[in-house]
């Protein structure tokens, strides 16, 4: 037998010899070979496996994958129980990672005042308007999505909408989750007046003499949302279901969930969250979706409290993942913090939301337990100081695995750029924020700065960075195939040529980061992100039938998606 031989035989033999530890049942009349209970053949699958990333078939049983390789690997596998399905050539990919949405408020959004297509002030207004018909005296209108970049990049103010809602109080977040509009009435209600002082953290936006405008950025948010009634826990629970359904129907089979946790929210929301809503769907049968959770940092003891009695896996559905907090705000809302100020307002660097100190001594005692940390960091100072904090904590604690991440990592100076890279930080990122600032980035931070400094993804990749793929969803749709031909591409409606071309990637790179790399960043990638032996079988088939189809078109639409080796949804 030769070298060349022995090696093809390697996938198939690794199969075996797993299959045969971890699926104990066989089926006696045949043989001591398991028997799978799908196999998936006549199909063009990348793996996201450097070591083997194409195939043409893969066998499942007990939800996990036995092997992949070519069909003659799995025919052994086949028996009188086995189905097997024929994808006509289509190209299979692992069930896409979305590293970093925010689950239930995207499910609540779906049923809310939806203004992220409103591009003048009649349009934002006319929904608010229909938003309010046949609602009780005194019940809220809550939504979002609105972005003034489509509004003729003018705020809006709650003197647009008061007259259309006199009786209801409103409050309307904008796309990002760093700023909300409320009408005059829930800014009556919440107390908040000319004379109230702007929280640590917080901006209440003023008018010329002083009296709110409606608009309260970050910290601020609070002061309102107090007043805002709980949402039930039935509404909750069908805002899992509905945005679990939608993931499917995108091919995501796994979130990283950050929670219903904004500035401003209260970090016990996430725990009741879990409890009421997650731990219910996961004893009821009604989970549909893998989610990895991550908990807010001030609730640290609580989480550590979970993991050492429950393990990082609560099931094979629910991981808990670590600890998040803020560092700053958003691009869109001013409040990302950076070193030079903005150049549409040349007075204001941005917002610093959590209190340095603070963050590094409970980042050091979370290290120092285990806990992996996550923390928003989007402006250039943001992230630089996210930077040396994490360098600290593996300095006084040692070396170890710790994939600490920094969500959104949006505007980097070049000296950060080497050092996600040298530290082994992740890069929690999201493509799709490049449709919204490429039209406002520039204007805010001039040309120089945005050109130089925006969404760097190859820059990040060429250093040795590890990035992982998001949506921040409902900040931006739940779509990876879209992310994929955003960070591919970098083309934002409208105009002919790409933001910041020489930040392009491969479209390899764009699907392993939202895949293999993706389960790396939360420690997941012993069960999920590729499709090799041992694994889960969640799998996406897609519409084209060719590899070099998917990388030159970019126009695959999902067909089916598969979890655990089980139909979750089908376009038919």
């Amino acid at each position: 037998m030769s070298a060349k031989t022995l090696l093809l035989l390697v996938p198939a033999i690794t199969a075996l010899i797993l299959a045969i530890v971890l699926f104990p049942a066989f089926d006696t009349t045949r043989s001591r070979t398991p028997v799978a209970d799908l196999v998936v053949k006549n199909a063009v699958i990348y793996t996201s496996d450097s070591a083997h990333p194409f195939a043409e078939a893969m066998a499942i049983r007990l939800g996990r994958i036995l092997c992949v390789g070519n069909y003659s690997s799995v025919q052994d596998f086949i028996g009188s129980g086995t189905e097997q399905l024929d994808v006509e050539g289509k190209l299979v990919v692992p069930g896409f990672i979305d590293s970093h949405v925010h689950l239930i408020p995207g499910g609540l959004q779906m049923q809310r005042v939806e203004l992220r297509d409103a591009s003048s002030r009649v349009e934002f207004v006319q929904k608010v308007r229909k938003a309010v018909e046949g609602k009780t005296k005194g019940s809220w209108i809550l939504g979002g999505g609105w972005n003034n970049e489509l509004l003729g990049k003018e705020l809006p103010a709650a003197s647009w909408i008061d007259d259309v809602s006199p009786e209801n109080p409103v409050w309307l977040s904008r796309v990002d989750g760093h700023m909300g509009l409320a009408n005059s009435l829930a800014l009556k209600m919440a107390g908040i007046t000319k004379d109230t002082q702007d929280p640590a953290g917080g901006t209440i936006v003023r008018a010329t003499n002083g009296e709110p405008t409606g608009l309260l950025v970050d910290s601020a948010m609070k002061l309102l949302l107090s007043s805002v009634p709980e949402v039930s826990i039935d509404e909750r629970r069908d805002a899992l279901v509905r945005a679990s359904r939608l993931a499917l129907k995108r091919g995501v089979t796994t979130v990283v969930d950050l929670g219903r946790y904004f500035p401003g929210v209260s970090a016990e929301l996430v725990w009741r969250d879990f409890s009421d809503v997650y731990q219910w769907a996961d004893s009821t049968g009604k989970m549909m979706i893998r989610v990895c959770l991550f908990f807010p940092m001030e609730t640290w003891s609580r989480l550590f409290d979970l993991v050492k009695a429950r393990g990082q896996a609560i099931s094979q559905w629910i991981y808990l993942g670590g600890a998040k907090a803020f560092s700053d705000g958003s691009l869109g809302s001013n409040s990302a913090l950076f070193y030079e100020p903005y150049v549409d307002e040349p007075q204001n660097n941005g917002l610093q939301l959590t209190d340095k100190d603070w963050l590094l001594e409970m980042m050091m005692t979370l290290d120092k337990l285990g806990l992996q940390i996550a923390v928003h960091a989007i402006g250039d100072k943001a992230n630089e100081l996210m930077l040396d904090l994490y360098d600290s904590i593996s300095s006084t604690n040692g070396l170890r695995d710790r994939r600490l991440r920094i969500e959104h990592a949006q505007h980097l100076r070049p000296g950060a750029i080497k050092r996600f890279g040298q530290q082994s930080v992740i890069a929690s990122v999201q493509p799709d924020h490049v449709l919204d600032d490429a039209n406002s980035a520039e204007r805010k931070l001039g040309v120089d700065r945005a050109q130089n400094g925006s969404y760097l993804f190859r820059s990040l990749l060429s250093n040795g960075a590890r990035i992982a793929f998001g949506s921040d969803w409902p900040v931006a749709d739940i779509n990876p195939l879209q992310g994929i031909r955003t960070a591919v591409r970098r083309t934002p409606p409208g105009w002919e040529n790409a933001w910041i071309p020489s930040e392009r990637v491969k479209p390899s790179d764009a699907l392993n980061a939202y895949t293999i790399s993706a389960a790396y960043a939360c420690f997941l990638d012993h069960d999920l992100g590729s499709l090799a032996p041992g694994k889960f079988a969640d799998f996406v088939v897609l519409s084209t039938s060719s590899w070099d189809d998917f990388e030159e078109n970019l126009s695959a639409s999902v067909l089916a998606t598969y979890v655990g080796g089980k139909l979750a949804y089908s376009s038919d």
